[in-house]
């Protein structure tokens, strides 16, 4: 489930463990563990029925590398490899970015859920996606169910790392950036002005019909692919660390294809 090519790139990022304090079973390598974690994301099977006889160690181990390796930032990290790759080949596409979220249920309430506006306010979170031009994610968030999308448009272009693979100075920023009515309010529209980049936002109350879809498909294409991991459909973990691990390894795992297809 880890290629070779894949496993070439998250390897160097990967903590050093420490020495074992007891004796016992020796540890289970880095790389099992994470063919573990990633048939947890694919199936969405629950931890502890991860089955013994693939050789990826238990599911408590596997959920306590993807702890570490979360905290360690080891998924942000291999994000902006890719993104550097890709940027060198000069095939990200920084003349826009689209912006968008999407709506996932919680099976547990827990830090960034909230009551849903759009299932009888049962617990939900949201995820956050910003684009390039070609739908490459360049960054992603958690949020609660119930919170505004406008108020997570300055926080997720910040969140936008500075990619390197070029000479001169890293790029963070696209030249415009594109969003549906949810992201309309002026106030914030001065705010992404301030940052360099000009808002093409739709307005409400006009006419149905902005003519930005035939740009902003690209946004709702990676959210499918996101929620094409089975465990991202619905939030299964309490804690909100988890799941944005299980978010930030899908985000990678999709530049990777495109690093595989582009580069």
């Amino acid at each position: 489930m880890v290629s070779d090519e894949l496993w070439s790139l998250v390897e160097p990022l990967l903590p050093v463990p420490g020495p074992k304090l007891v004796s016992g079973r020796p540890r289970v390598p880095d790389r099992q563990a994470l063919c573990g974690i990633l048939f947890v994301l694919h199936t969405g099977i629950q931890w502890e029925y991860l089955p013994q006889e693939l050789g990826f160690g238990s599911g408590m181990t596997c959920w306590r590398r993807l702890a570490a390796w979360n905290e360690a930032g080891v998924w942000d990290r291999l994000h902006l490899v890719l993104l550097a790759r890709l940027r060198a080949a000069k095939q990200l596409d920084w003349s826009r970015a689209v912006i968008d979220s999407s709506h996932v249920r919680a099976a547990r309430r827990g830090p960034k859920s909230g009551p849903s506006p759009v299932d009888r306010a049962r617990p939900g979170s949201k995820h956050h996606v910003v684009v390039d031009g070609q739908g490459i994610p360049l960054a992603v968030s958690l949020t609660g169910g119930n919170r505004n999308d406008v108020t997570q448009l300055i926080p997720l272009l910040a969140k936008i790392p500075p990619v390197p693979g070029l000479v001169g100075r890293p790029r963070r920023r696209p030249d415009l950036l594109m969003g549906d009515r949810g992201y309309d309010h002026d106030k914030y529209r001065r705010l992404v002005w301030a940052l360099g980049i000009k808002p093409v936002i739709a307005r409400r109350g006009v006419a149905h019909g902005s003519g930005l879809g035939v740009h902003r498909w690209v946004v709702e294409r990676t959210i499918a692919w996101l929620h094409g991991f089975r465990r991202l459909r619905i939030r299964w973990e309490r804690r909100d660390d988890i799941h944005e691990a299980f978010l930030g390894l899908a985000t990678c795992l999709i530049t990777h294809r495109h690093v595989k297809r582009l580069c």
